[in-house]
């Protein structure tokens, strides 16, 4: 299992970075919407599609994505993504109250139809921060990292209330709270950072103080730290409803591509509706 976790990861990196440093953005966009629609093919089969139905969800997907990447305006806040992001929100938060068994009682097609529309702002939120600049996407991308690690680390050294124990077990408040205060600790070194070196593109922790100043900013990455909880637990509660372990094996040793991106969906469209550019 580890042999297999290190060579899916190896040729990850290998397609991933030369998209990622590309001069053009659109290897970049069209890696990322490749692994888009494969997480839309996924959510249809563990709503209850199957083989061809399955296969054009992926693609319905991907084809949502581009439509709603043409309503987008270049710079400032996007009114999609800030109905996407409003979506996550509530949609989620309304799923994890009624639980596992209240998600199979939802319409299937109406559980089948927010895959790709959350899928597909989340893609927009991913494109958007990309052309902001490399470093300003990895400071998203280690927000949610660390985030899931702090909170891993301090559920298994201070856990002892459970946060949703229907749908993931091992989550507790504390862990939560130490996903706070790892994400807090990181936006100040980055702040820090960038005040001492000029990358030429300022991370999210910058940016953040710079709109909304201090308490603004630590209230906009307690929301965000939030977020990346959300969509972790709501891919849970889906699989969990769908009595599914791993929402695919597509990336042998890592499950599915869900599996690896659920935290970061409704992150990046919450941060392309703040509008930092």
């Amino acid at each position: 299992m580890l042999g297999q976790r290190i060579v899916t990861a190896v040729v990850l990196l290998a397609v991933l970075l030369p998209a990622l440093f590309a001069p053009m953005p659109w290897p970049f966009a069209a890696l990322t919407l490749a692994f888009v629609a494969a997480a839309g093919w996924e959510w249809g089969r563990l709503n209850g599609l199957a083989g061809g139905p399955a296969l054009g969800l992926g693609a319905l997907t991907a084809m949502l994505a581009l439509l709603l990447a043409r309503a987008q305006p270049a710079e400032g806040s996007s009114t999609v993504c800030q109905l996407g992001a409003l979506t996550w929100l509530v949609a989620g938060a309304f799923a994890l109250r009624q639980g596992p068994a209240g998600w199979t009682r939802w319409p299937r097609t109406l559980r089948v139809a927010l895959g790709p529309l959350l899928l597909a702002v989340a893609w927009l939120g991913l494109v958007r921060a990309h052309a902001e600049g490399v470093v300003f996407l990895l400071s998203v991308m280690c927000l949610v990292w660390v985030a899931d690690i702090a909170a891993y680390a301090g559920g298994r050294a201070f856990g002892r209330h459970k946060l949703a124990p229907s749908i993931s077990p091992g989550k507790t408040w504390e862990g939560a709270v130490s996903g706070v205060i790892g994400v807090l600790l990181l936006a100040a070194a980055w702040w820090w950072f960038d005040r001492q070196v000029d990358t030429g593109s300022a991370g999210l922790a910058t940016r953040l103080v710079g709109h909304f100043g201090f308490a603004g900013a630590a209230a906009v990455l307690v929301l965000l730290s939030a977020a990346s909880v959300l969509g972790d637990l709501v891919e849970s509660l889906v699989k969990r409803a769908a009595g599914a372990k791993d929402s695919s094996r597509l990336l042998p040793g890592h499950g599915g591509v869900l599996d690896r991106i659920d935290a970061l969906l409704p992150v990046f469209p919450l941060v392309a509706a703040l509008g930092l550019s």
